[in-house]
């Protein structure tokens, strides 16, 4: 798995001329757009806007991709598939120690600017490693099952673009959930939308200096490990049958 998505993480890069440069430039390209948009025209006045908007992005940027690329993993290894056996949600640990290792550029980014902005590096941001953890049992959980339905339902990657998209806005990636949102909707959506909520609570450990909000994480975890368990039972159900519809 991890000479596969060292691999894929070569051959990603092999035609362009900026090369790897590009997985730091992306995100930095973004956070200047967004910070553009509404901090200097809608005149946000969210502090450390810039480090803000970039850790929502780099939670967003991983959460995404990997949940959009789930859809398609099976075609995509159709070589693969189609001539030895290999557990099938083993293409789902490849995808996400890809898009790890691009969020961990993000990451590292964030720091930088949390140095340059003269953010104060508090005890709680060690809490961001058990946001990650639920972040990523939840990943697993829903892309095994998008992998499975992703075989049988050609549409479902379209309808997942438009899906991600309406969540993109729900997420909070340039404001805050918890204060811009009206009435205790906003309380309301940070318990029903686990990007937010990890996006908020990394805010807090990053920036504030909170301790994050356990009983809700933990409840996410542990529907997380269920639709892994999940997910798991039905690809090792079905999987005889993907080379066959493909």
């Amino acid at each position: 798995m991890l000479f596969s998505a060292k691999a894929q993480l070569k051959a990603e890069v092999s035609n362009s001329y900026l090369n790897w440069l590009w997985w730091i430039l992306e995100p930095i390209c973004f956070t200047i757009l967004y910070v553009f948009i509404f901090q200097v025209l809608f005149k946000t006045k969210e502090p450390h806007f810039p480090v803000f908007v970039m850790t929502g992005l780099a939670v967003w940027n991983y959460f995404n991709k990997t949940v959009n690329n789930s859809v398609k993993l099976i075609q995509k290894n159709r070589s693969v598939v189609t001539k030895i056996y290999v557990p099938k949600f083993v293409f789902v640990l490849v995808d996400m120690f890809i898009n790890t290792f691009k969020m961990f550029i993000s990451f590292g980014i964030i720091f930088i600017m949390m140095i340059l902005y003269r953010v104060p590096f508090e005890w709680t941001i060690l809490y961001i490693i058990p946001l990650l953890l639920v972040l990523n049992v939840l990943i697993f959980g829903f892309n095994t099952i998008l992998l499975h339905f992703g075989v049988f339902v050609g549409d479902l990657s379209n309808i997942m673009n438009i899906f991600m998209r309406f969540l993109f806005y729900l997420s909070g990636i340039f404001y805050s959930v918890a204060t811009r949102v009206p009435g205790n909707y906003g309380k309301l959506l940070l318990k029903i939308n686990p990007v937010a909520l990890i996006i908020s609570e990394a805010r807090n450990v990053l920036l504030y200096g909170k301790v994050p909000r356990f009983k809700l994480l933990g409840a996410w975890l542990v529907l997380g490990l269920l639709l892994s368990c999940v997910g798991v039972w039905v690809i090792y159900k079905n999987e005889n049958s993907y080379a066959k519809v493909i």
